[in-house]
């Protein structure tokens, strides 16, 4: 096994450099830490698990995760998945503190600041899409602290991604609706917020392919809820109101269990062909009695399990995510699969 005496001595370069490269700590040249790593790629340098183990206990490293609060059920198993990781950080000296925060840039932008003001190594974030944020999130990779993006994505300096394809998890809505549905199809759009990234791509993702393959659906209306329930009763009874004709909803975000009130109230169930994402209880049971078509899940437990696991890798062994891109897996749920 190659040992970091032999790639300094190839690196050319002292065996703490390497040392420092590897282990993601310290100032190195970006060309040099580029050709120990290569290096150390080519021996198949394996670091000693005991010895990081005993560096990682010192380091008492902090890591930060900002979610949206807990109005939204899906990101309570987001939040399963951050314990579950945490839980296993622990050995390792790591304390992870959580902030779940109102959907607003200015209660996001105050969780970042404390975070940074806690003296945090590494940050997992569900970003509100806006320059303001992204330019926080360039902020922290200037002071060199890696920030992985879950859930939904920002055109930002962070190191990676964890999440769905969200393009393709609003194609593939299309495709079911396309394929669930025959005549006539006016369907009504209910989305959280422009300023959640994952939200537009999966519009744009839903109506290119409606557009292109499906000419019997048209879209009547659309309308945020602001991943709200209340919300979303209140938008969903006033779009069917103004558009009878509407006869099949997708919801791009939650607020799903207010919308679909809002159809039986209106006596509409069995009527209004309904499309979700997530597999949380509520959605189950509208699954179960007929009010809901089809639901689209993206593995929330291992959104929160997947983003600490590379940050805790990066900081802890030097290894940068092998992939920008971390996709889960897009999962289809109907009434004979629900559970």
């Amino acid at each position: 096994m190659a040992t970091i005496k032999e790639i300094a001595e190839l690196s050319g370069v002292s065996r703490g450099t390497v040392d420092r490269v590897l282990n993601n700590r310290g100032s190195v040249s970006k060309e040099t830490a580029k050709r120990v790593r290569e290096i150390a790629e080519k021996l198949n340098y394996t670091p000693n698990k005991a010895g990081l183990v005993l560096a990682a206990q010192k380091k008492n490293l902090k890591f930060g995760v900002i979610l949206f609060n807990e109005s939204n059920p899906f990101f309570c198993e987001v939040l399963n998945g951050v314990h579950a990781k945490a839980r296993e950080l622990s050995c390792y000296n790591c304390r992870i503190i959580i902030r779940q925060v109102s959907f607003n840039e200015t209660a996001q932008y105050k969780a970042m600041e404390e975070l940074l003001s806690e003296g945090i190594h590494g940050l997992v974030i569900s970003p509100y899409n806006s320059p303001y944020i992204a330019a926080e999130i360039d902020r922290y990779h200037e002071f060199g602290i890696p920030v992985i993006t879950v859930n939904t994505d920002i055109n930002s300096k962070r190191i990676a991604y964890v999440g769905s394809n969200y393009l393709l998890s609003g194609e593939t809505a299309a495709g079911l609706l396309g394929r669930m549905t025959f005549g006539d199809i006016n369907v009504g759009i209910i989305s959280g917020s422009s300023h959640v990234l994952c939200h537009t791509e999966r519009i744009a993702g839903f109506t290119r392919v409606l557009s292109e393959r499906f000419p019997h659906i048209k879209i009547a209306a659309t309308t945020e809820n602001h991943d709200d329930d209340s919300k979303s009763f209140e938008q969903v009874s006033a779009m069917l109101s103004e558009h009878p004709e509407i006869n099949a909803l997708f919801f791009a975000a939650a607020g799903v269990y207010g919308g679909c009130k809002a159809v039986v109230s209106l006596g509409l169930s069995g009527k209004v062909k309904i499309f979700t994402y997530d597999n949380v209880s509520t959605t189950k049971d509208l699954i179960k009695s007929g009010v809901i078509s089809a639901t689209i899940c993206q593995q929330p437990y291992k959104q929160g399990y997947w983003p600490l696991d590379l940050l805790s890798r990066y900081l802890l062994e030097g290894a940068l995510p092998e992939n920008e891109m971390n996709y889960v897996d897009i999962d289809i749920r109907i009434l004979e699969n629900i559970q």
